[in-house]
Protein backbone atom coordinates (compact mmCIF):
# COMPACT_ATOMS: atom_id res chain seq x y z
CA UNK A 1 0.00 0.00 0.00
CA UNK A 2 3.05 2.29 1.03
CA UNK A 3 4.57 1.51 -2.28
CA UNK A 4 1.22 1.95 -4.29
CA UNK A 5 0.95 5.54 -2.46
CA UNK A 6 4.20 6.87 -3.00
CA UNK A 7 4.09 5.88 -6.75
CA UNK A 8 0.67 8.03 -7.18
CA UNK A 9 2.34 10.87 -5.28
CA UNK A 10 5.25 10.76 -7.77
CA UNK A 11 2.82 10.43 -10.60
CA UNK A 12 0.51 13.54 -9.17
CA UNK A 13 3.44 15.62 -8.72
CA UNK A 14 4.61 14.72 -12.29
CA UNK A 15 1.47 15.79 -14.21
CA UNK A 16 0.36 19.06 -11.65
CA UNK A 17 2.09 21.43 -9.48
CA UNK A 18 0.44 20.53 -6.06
CA UNK A 19 1.99 23.02 -3.41
CA UNK A 20 1.17 21.93 -0.35
CA UNK A 21 0.59 18.61 1.58
CA UNK A 22 -3.15 18.94 2.10
CA UNK A 23 -3.36 19.72 -1.67
CA UNK A 24 -1.51 16.34 -2.58
CA UNK A 25 -3.44 14.42 0.33
CA UNK A 26 -6.73 15.74 -1.51
CA UNK A 27 -5.52 14.45 -4.62
CA UNK A 28 -4.69 10.97 -3.23
CA UNK A 29 -7.83 10.89 -1.60
CA UNK A 30 -9.71 11.46 -5.45
CA UNK A 31 -7.47 8.20 -6.27
CA UNK A 32 -9.21 6.13 -3.50
CA UNK A 33 -5.87 6.65 -0.79
CA UNK A 34 -6.82 8.12 2.55
CA UNK A 35 -3.32 9.65 4.26
CA UNK A 36 -2.88 11.68 7.42
CA UNK A 37 -0.74 14.64 6.77
CA UNK A 38 1.73 12.76 9.08
CA UNK A 39 1.88 10.24 6.84
CA UNK A 40 2.34 12.38 3.55
CA UNK A 41 4.92 13.95 5.66
CA UNK A 42 6.34 10.88 5.62
CA UNK A 43 6.24 9.78 1.85
CA UNK A 44 7.57 13.83 0.66
CA UNK A 45 10.88 12.79 3.11
CA UNK A 46 11.29 9.03 1.90
CA UNK A 47 10.86 9.94 -1.76
CA UNK A 48 13.18 13.00 -1.40
CA UNK A 49 10.70 15.46 -2.86
CA UNK A 50 11.66 19.52 -2.81
CA UNK A 51 10.11 22.44 -3.72
CA UNK A 52 10.62 24.18 -6.76
CA UNK A 53 12.02 27.79 -6.34
CA UNK A 54 9.37 29.03 -9.04
CA UNK A 55 6.12 28.06 -7.81
CA UNK A 56 6.53 26.12 -4.57
CA UNK A 57 5.37 22.61 -5.87
CA UNK A 58 6.92 19.97 -4.88
CA UNK A 59 9.24 17.97 -7.52
CA UNK A 60 11.58 14.86 -7.81
CA UNK A 61 15.34 15.91 -6.40
CA UNK A 62 17.35 16.72 -9.32
CA UNK A 63 14.70 17.32 -12.20
CA UNK A 64 15.19 19.85 -14.66
CA UNK A 65 11.54 21.33 -15.10
CA UNK A 66 11.36 23.34 -17.84
CA UNK A 67 9.53 26.46 -18.08
CA UNK A 68 6.30 25.74 -19.44
CA UNK A 69 6.12 29.08 -21.52
CA UNK A 70 9.12 27.78 -23.01
CA UNK A 71 8.47 23.97 -23.27
CA UNK A 72 5.28 25.37 -25.37
CA UNK A 73 7.04 27.55 -27.74
CA UNK A 74 9.67 24.87 -28.83
CA UNK A 75 6.67 22.87 -29.43
CA UNK A 76 5.24 25.09 -31.69
CA UNK A 77 8.45 25.72 -33.56
CA UNK A 78 9.45 22.16 -33.47
CA UNK A 79 5.92 21.17 -34.71
CA UNK A 80 6.10 24.01 -37.46
CA UNK A 81 9.26 22.41 -38.67
CA UNK A 82 8.45 19.00 -38.60
CA UNK A 83 4.70 18.13 -38.37
CA UNK A 84 3.84 16.32 -42.10
CA UNK A 85 0.32 14.79 -41.14
CA UNK A 86 -2.08 14.36 -38.01
CA UNK A 87 -4.25 11.94 -37.50
CA UNK A 88 -6.74 10.43 -35.17
CA UNK A 89 -7.63 7.21 -34.62
CA UNK A 90 -10.26 7.17 -30.95
CA UNK A 91 -7.79 8.22 -28.26
CA UNK A 92 -5.33 7.44 -30.27
CA UNK A 93 -2.87 10.42 -32.26
CA UNK A 94 -0.82 9.25 -35.37
CA UNK A 95 1.98 11.97 -36.58
CA UNK A 96 4.08 11.43 -39.54
CA UNK A 97 7.11 13.63 -39.88
CA UNK A 98 10.13 13.69 -42.26
CA UNK A 99 12.62 10.89 -41.72
CA UNK A 100 14.65 11.02 -38.66
CA UNK A 101 12.91 13.97 -37.30
CA UNK A 102 10.27 12.08 -34.94
CA UNK A 103 12.67 11.77 -32.20
CA UNK A 104 12.56 15.23 -31.63
CA UNK A 105 8.85 16.22 -31.98
CA UNK A 106 8.27 13.49 -29.64
CA UNK A 107 10.74 15.06 -27.02
CA UNK A 108 9.26 18.78 -27.94
CA UNK A 109 5.71 16.96 -27.04
CA UNK A 110 6.28 15.59 -23.40
CA UNK A 111 8.47 18.43 -22.59
CA UNK A 112 5.13 20.56 -22.93
CA UNK A 113 3.44 18.29 -20.65
CA UNK A 114 0.09 19.23 -22.46
CA UNK A 115 -3.24 18.04 -20.38
CA UNK A 116 -4.35 15.87 -23.73
CA UNK A 117 -1.30 13.74 -23.47
CA UNK A 118 -0.61 10.65 -21.72
CA UNK A 119 2.64 9.47 -23.67
CA UNK A 120 4.07 9.22 -26.87
CA UNK A 121 6.30 6.39 -28.95
CA UNK A 122 8.80 7.67 -31.78
CA UNK A 123 9.89 5.58 -34.06
CA UNK A 124 11.92 7.25 -37.05
CA UNK A 125 9.43 9.62 -38.95
CA UNK A 126 6.09 8.45 -37.10
CA UNK A 127 4.78 9.25 -33.85
CA UNK A 128 2.24 7.68 -31.85
CA UNK A 129 0.57 9.68 -28.92
CA UNK A 130 -2.09 7.95 -26.72
CA UNK A 131 -4.27 11.04 -25.33
CA UNK A 132 -6.80 11.16 -22.43
CA UNK A 133 -9.54 9.70 -24.67
CA UNK A 134 -11.60 10.67 -27.86
CA UNK A 135 -11.58 14.39 -27.22
CA UNK A 136 -8.14 15.13 -25.89
CA UNK A 137 -6.95 13.31 -28.91
CA UNK A 138 -9.40 15.26 -30.98
CA UNK A 139 -8.13 18.75 -28.91
CA UNK A 140 -4.34 17.60 -29.86
CA UNK A 141 -4.93 17.20 -33.36
CA UNK A 142 -6.64 20.86 -33.24
CA UNK A 143 -3.86 21.96 -31.28
CA UNK A 144 -1.24 20.41 -33.10
CA UNK A 145 -2.35 21.67 -36.96
CA UNK A 146 -2.75 25.64 -35.47
CA UNK A 147 0.78 25.29 -34.99
CA UNK A 148 1.73 23.89 -38.11
CA UNK A 149 -0.45 26.45 -39.80
CA UNK A 150 1.62 29.96 -38.45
Amino acid sequence: MKARRQAIILELIDREALQSQELLRRRLHQRGFEATQATISRDIKELGLVKRSGDGAYQRPGVDTPNPETALTALERAVAAFLRNVERVQQLVVIRTGRGQAQALAEAIDRAQLPEEVGSIAGDDTILVIARGARGAAALVKRLKEYSSE
